[in-house]
């Protein structure tokens, strides 16, 4: 049993820790001010400009790939080093990305943009190649997911402070319609500037912090260890469909809205029901970080139900800000209560909350893709709380039991947010008109959240085998 004092040391660098969830979901979602830059500055096609996104989530591959790659030839670095080691070098490494944006207005050449932000997203991914079983590991692992949710749920406030701050640094405005304004590429040498020295500030602070070492021996032969545990395994798949459906349907979204039976709207006025959708995840993500909290059964039900609603708040006030008059919005409410109610029958265990959810979100698909307007709008966009909590779930449960490949396991379930880059594009190919078209297009999510409903039943047997069951209030299980 621990100690309040160790007690206090986990709190103490679980709020260090989670702080540096907030930077990556700020940058990442600054990317989408940042496109509509560098599309008009450099005339790019649309393609073009989606080269941000593609530079961007390509480097956690890259680099998990490269870690996955080190780790099994010469030792896992991290267990060999410590896991602050980890987390300071990806921060030093992401602040030397921001630091190439410098050079690259100077040069004015958009490849050393897209060069920066792989170096930024490069770090990231060491960060979070660390950072995911860190958090599981400050204490009992069977609770990891909660403390993955409160750290997914600072990530979520990040994506939406990141577009509002950096457009009042770059427009004086945070509003969209300022994105079209006029452009000076000069002005976004400051920004990353000061993102850079922020990244080593936190560095610096991280590396004088007094952090625990979770227990985990070193490595000591070349292995491919991690592959042997099929909840790995299928964890990486679970991670690869989880990223490549939450994406899906929010880039599959602008389209869907220009479809008549469903909205028949301008691809300007998208840009709030998208950004509901993202929130949403801030949503599932701060109704999930509740469970990290030590309070009574009542107070915790009460804010079970309270806190979807406060985050719903917030989502709707910055799109206030961004978008105006969100009045139709509030309607969304009802598909809050439908995620509440399954939030209830989840009893706060990650297999379970994967079969819950992932059946959920089957339905909400499957009402969208009989129904028509804004019942079929709002049930496709809902699959954003069901996918809210999913990846700590599906994260917790492929690490469980892994021990000494822990570092290993965590770099190859980072690489599969390549599920991200592929999963899209095949939903876009489906939703051409002679082929399903974007309505019927969402059959792809059906089949996805079907299959993560499947994984967190398989998971729960495979764990069940190894003496490990997460989803037993008395079993505490050991890594």
């Amino acid at each position: 049993m621990q100690s309040t004092n160790q007690n206090n040391n986990n709190y103490s660098a679980l709020a260090t820790i989670i702080s540096v969830f907030f930077f990556w979901g700020f940058v990442a979602a600054s990317n989408g001010v940042l496109i509509p830059i560098l599309k008009q500055h450099f005339t790019l096609s649309q393609f073009e400009s989606q080269l941000v996104d593609t530079a961007f989530y390509i480097a956690y591959f890259v680099g998990s790939l490269v870690y996955f790659i080190w780790s099994s030839m010469f030792g896992d670095p991290f267990n060999k080093y410590g896991m602050k080691s980890g987390l300071v070098g990806g921060l030093i490494i992401s602040a030397i990305g921001a630091l190439l944006f410098v050079p690259a207005v100077s040069t004015n050449q958009y490849m050393f943009f897209l060069v920066g932000l792989f170096v930024i997203a490069f770090g990231f991914s060491m960060l979070q190649i660390v950072a995911n079983p860190f958090v599981i590991n400050l204490g009992d692992p069977s609770k990891g997911s909660f403390r993955l949710n409160l750290a997914g749920s600072i990530n979520s406030l990040g994506t939406s402070i990141g577009p509002v701050v950096f457009g009042f640094v770059m427009f004086g405005s945070a509003a969209n319609s300022a994105v079209t304004s006029s452009i000076h590429i000069e002005d976004l040498k400051m920004p990353f500037l000061i993102l850079s020295i922020i990244l080593l500030l936190v560095a610096a602070f991280l590396a004088f912090s007094k952090l625990p070492t979770p227990a985990l021996d070193e490595i000591k032969e070349t292995s491919l260890g991690a592959l042997k545990y099929p909840q790995l395994v299928w964890g990486m798949v679970a991670i690869f469909v989880y990223v490549g459906v939450e994406v899906a349907i929010g880039s599959n979204l602008g389209a869907l809205l220009e479809d008549k039976a469903i909205k028949g709207i301008q691809v300007n006025q998208v840009a709030k029901y998208v950004s509901l959708y993202w929130g949403s995840l801030m949503i599932g993500r701060w109704t999930g970080a509740i469970n990290v909290f030590k309070m009574s059964k009542t107070v915790k039900r009460i804010l079970n139900v309270v806190i979807p609603f406060v985050a719903f708040a917030v989502v709707l006030f910055f799109n206030n800000i961004r978008e105006g008059n969100v009045n139709d919005l509030f309607i969304y409410g009802i598909w809050i209560l439908v995620f509440i109610v399954a939030n209830f029958m989840a009893q706060e265990k990650p297999a379970r909350t994967l079969i819950i959810f992932g059946l959920a979100a089957s339905i909400m698909m499957l009402i969208g893709l009989f129904t028509t307007g804004d019942i079929a709008l709002y049930s496709f966009m809902s699959g954003g709380l069901f996918c809210s909590v999913m990846w700590p779930c599906i994260f917790n449960l492929a690490i469980a039991g892994l021990g000494k490949y822990t570092n290993q396991g965590s770099s190859l379930l980072i690489s599969m947010i390549l599920g991200g880059a592929l999963i899209p594009p095949l939903q876009g190919k489906l939703a051409a008109p002679e082929i399903l078209g974007i309505h019927q297009s969402y059959w792809v999510p059906v089949i996805c959240f079907l299959f993560l409903a499947w994984y967190g039943f398989h998971v729960r047997n495979i764990l069940k085998k190894q003496g490990i069951n997460y989803d037993d209030n008395s079993t505490t299980a050991a890594h």
